[in-house]
C-alpha cells in the first residue's frame, strides 16, 4: 500500500556556482512543500537517483551541450527511479515504478509524457534503469564497432561508462581488453572483476609506453572516456584500420567545461586508415532497445554486472557528486532517496 504523502520534502538546489574545486558547500538541502500534480502529471516518490560527471558542466555553465544550465536557488535535477504515489489523470496507477530526470529531489511531479515504466522483464534490477550501460553500448557497437578478436582500449575504464564498456566489448568477441584508471586498486578490480585483460594506470609512467607494452600488436579499438593524453597516446598505438570512438571528455570535464582539445598528427591518422568519431546516444536513438535487452540478457545470465556505490539520503546527494568528480568510486553512483 502505497505511504501517505508528507507535507514537506527535502530537495537539493544550487547555492553557489563553482569557480575551480566542486564541493558540497556549493549546495544547499532545503524543505519544501511537496509539489501538487494535476492531470497530466503523477506524483513520484523518489527512491533512487543517479549522479555523473556531466552535472559538474551543467553546474559550471557556458558549454555547448545541449542541456540547460542549473540555475543558481533551484532545484538540481537527474535521472531518477520512484514510485507513484498519486495520478490524478489515472494515466498511470499508484504504485507503479518509473523513470524519469527529477532526481535532486525526494518528491516530484513528472508530466505523464516523461515517465518511463519500469519493467523487469527488460532489466531485473530497478538500479540498472540508472547505469550508463547504453551509452557504452553505443560506443562499443556504433562508435568502435567492435568485432571478434579485437584488442580494445578503454580510458576511463573504472567510471560508470568505462566499467560498462569493457564488459560490452568482451561480449562483443573482444580478444584482448585494456583499460586505463587512476589506481592500482582499481585497476585490479577491473581484471579481477570485470574482465580486463590489462591496465594503464594513470600517473604510473608515460601512458604510451604503458600502453605499448600492454598491446604489442597495437589496438583495433579505442574507447575513449577522457580526451588529453590518454587520447594522444592511443591514438599512437593504434593499428592500421583502427576505430575511434569519442565518447567523453573527462580530461576538461572534471574541471566544468566540456572541451579536451589534443594535438593530432593527421598525416599519421591518413596513412594508418584511422577513423575517430564523435559518439552520442542521441545520435543512435534506435539502438537503444537493443542496448538494453543485451543489458538485461547478460544481468539475468551473469555475463554482464553492474559495478555501484550507493549513498543513502538526500543530504549525501551533494556529497556523492564531489566524491565521483574526485575518483573515490568504482562505476556508477547513486543515492538512495
Amino acid at each position: 500500500m502505497t505511504a501517505a504523502v508528507p507535507a514537506t520534502h527535502g530537495e537539493v538546489w544550487l547555492r553557489a556556482r563553482p569557480d575551480g574545486l566542486l564541493s558540497t558547500d556549493h549546495f544547499e538541502v532545503v524543505r519544501v512543500p511537496v509539489p501538487e500534480v494535476t492531470a497530466g502529471q503523477v506524483l513520484v516518490r523518489n527512491r533512487l537517483m543517479s549522479v555523473a560527471a556531466v552535472m559538474r558542466t551543467v553546474l559550471q555553465g557556458g558549454s555547448d551541450l545541449p542541456i540547460p544550465v542549473a540555475a543558481l536557488g533551484e532545484p538540481l535535477w537527474a535521472p531518477a527511479v520512484g514510485e507513484v504515489v498519486a495520478a490524478p489523470g489515472g494515466e498511470l496507477e499508484p504504485g507503479a515504478v518509473v523513470t524519469h530526470g527529477l532526481g535532486w529531489r525526494e518528491y516530484a511531479a513528472v508530466d505523464v509524457a516523461d515517465a518511463e515504466r519500469v519493467d523487469p522483464s527488460v532489466l531485473p534490477d530497478e538500479a540498472a534503469y540508472l547505469s550508463q550501460a547504453v551509452t557504452a553500448w553505443i560506443g562499443v557497437v556504433r562508435g568502435g564497432e567492435v568485432r571478434p578478436g579485437d584488442t580494445v582500449f578503454v580510458t576511463g575504464a573504472a567510471g560508470g561508462v568505462g566499467t560498462m564498456a569493457g564488459q560490452f566489448a568482451r561480449l562483443r568477441g573482444a580478444g584482448r581488453v585494456i583499460g586505463s584508471t587512476g589506481s592500482r586498486l582499481k585497476g585490479a578490480y577491473l581484471v579481477r572483476e570485470l574482465g580486463y585483460d590489462a591496465v594503464v594506470i594513470r600517473g604510473a609512467g608515460p601512458i604510451e609506453e604503458q600502453l605499448r607494452e600492454a598491446a604489442p600488436d597495437g589496438l583495433d579499438v579505442v574507447f575513449d572516456n577522457v580526451g588529453g593524453e590518454q587520447l594522444v597516446a592511443a591514438l599512437a598505438v593504434a593499428r592500421r584500420g583502427a576505430r575511434v570512438a569519442l565518447v567523453g571528455a573527462l580530461s576538461g570535464q572534471l574541471a566544468g567545461g566540456f572541451t579536451a582539445p589534443v594535438g593530432i598528427d593527421t598525416g599519421s591518422l591518413i596513412v594508418r586508415g584511422i577513423t575517430l568519431r564523435g559518439t552520442s546516444a542521441s545520435d543512435h536513438l534506435d539502438a537503444i532497445p537493443e542496448g538494453m535487452r543485451e543489458f538485461g540478457r547478460g544481468l539475468r545470465e551473469g555475463t554482464v554486472v553492474f559495478p555501484h556505490a550507493r549513498l543513502s539520503g538526500i543530504d549525501q546527494a551533494p556529497r556523492a557528486l564531489c566524491e565521483l568528480l574526485e575518483g573515490r568510486h568504482t562505476g556508477a553512483v547513486l543515492v538512495e532517496l
